[in-house]
């Protein structure tokens, strides 16, 4: 991904007992993930945004677990988010 760059992450129903709980990112300073919103027919929506001019890398995480279940969700998948800065020299 580019700086600057704004991906949406569209999560369809889960064909288990689990639900989507949460997106992450383990460097929030080279991909933020915002705007989670979870729908009532269990689609989850995230926008993922790179940072403006710095590169490097992170994982988003997904993260689901059965409602009537009690602990801590788990990773549901991970993303591996790399970006690349635009060249400044021809």
């Amino acid at each position: 991904m580019r700086p600057g760059t704004v991906v949406s992450l569209i999560l369809r129903p889960r064909t288990d007992d689990k639900r989507w709980t949460a997106v992450q990112s383990s460097a929030p300073v080279f991909v933020l993930a915002s705007g989670w919103q979870l729908d009532t027919g269990g689609t989850a929506h995230a926008s993922l945004r790179c940072a403006g001019t710095r590169s490097g890398t992170s994982d988003v995480t997904a993260l689901a677990k059965a409602p009537d279940v009690a602990g801590a969700p788990g990773v549901a998948f991970t993303l591996h988010v790399t970006v690349v800065p635009y060249t400044t020299k021809g």
